[in-house]
């Protein structure tokens, strides 16, 4: 158990977080969760270390803020800066608690809001400008939420591991019929259990075009191993100011073609 943990982290941090027991140990669950944030982390350490000791993050559907906190610990507390993570979380208990264990553990520069994704992107509680924005299993249309919030922050670099993609996958089933009649691609998606899976691939598919479009260079990996999560897919895209007209024509494309314009403000490719 103990090569699994960072040398540098708090081992009392990890036990306020459940994730290791009083006596120290840890259940599979627990090790299944630190393996996967710790991940992350790793994924995330080269973005903060280039977006300077000031460096801001913004962890959206933060839930009990593993992300943020594991976070601080291991880079932010050390950093002399003005730097500060946003935990932004809608269940009022969850924010509770994460701004009582930052007050334990004396993590100045967290703050905790409770808003929704959408309601974030107004709100006057967060800077105009983030440089790391983050969501862990945001569910649904949550997600894009937070890549509008990216976008509009001028992020320099987000990092995102998706979840359910319910909307794309009740617009395709609400559409089967016409698109049956219309092409033999939807074949793709005529079975329900189809319908499910390749709605959140399309789903993936726009939100790298929309990034693209907007100037970030995207990458999409694997998070963790399969045996430990099926929402694996991590996307993380770092803004350098690219050529954006060949992925918008390409998003715009695969609207008309699948039969989804009623999708294109979802994707929206041009500033708000």
């Amino acid at each position: 158990m103990t090569t699994e943990l960072n040398p540098n982290q708090s081992i009392e941090l990890l036990k306020e977080l459940h994730i290791l027991t009083r006596d120290g140990k840890m259940n599979q669950d627990s090790r299944r969760k630190l393996k996967q944030v710790t991940h992350l982390c790793q994924f995330i350490e080269p973005l903060i270390k280039e977006s300077g000791p000031d460096v801001t993050i913004a962890d959206h559907g933060a839930g009990k803020s593993y992300l943020g906190f594991i976070l601080y610990d291991l880079y932010l507390k050390s950093l002399e800066g003005k730097n500060h993570i946003y935990g932004i979380e809608t269940r009022d208990d969850l924010i509770k608690k994460s701004k009582e264990l930052a007050m334990k553990c004396k993590f100045p520069r967290m703050s905790f809001l409770n808003i929704s994704v959408h309601d974030s992107i107004s709100s006057k509680d967060l800077p105009t400008n983030i440089d790391i924005v983050t969501a862990l299993h945001a569910c649904n249309t949550a997600t894009d939420d937070a890549i509008e919030f990216a976008l509009l922050k001028k992020a320099k670099h987000i990092v995102i591991v998706p979840c359910c993609q319910a909307e794309m996958a009740s617009i395709l089933r609400k559409n089967k019929g016409r698109d049956l009649g219309r092409t033999s691609l939807a074949e793709i998606w005529r079975h329900p259990i189809h319908t499910r899976e390749f709605g959140s691939h399309l789903t993936n598919v726009l939100r790298c075009l929309q990034l693209e479009a907007h100037g970030y260079q995207v990458t999409v990996t694997e998070l963790v191993g399969w045996e430990h999560s099926m929402k694996n897919e991590l996307m993380i895209a770092s803004f350098k100011d690219l050529p954006r007209k060949k992925a918008a024509d390409r998003l715009e494309s695969i609207l008309v073609e699948m039969g989804l314009e009623e999708m294109r403000e979802r994707f929206f490719t041009t500033p708000k």
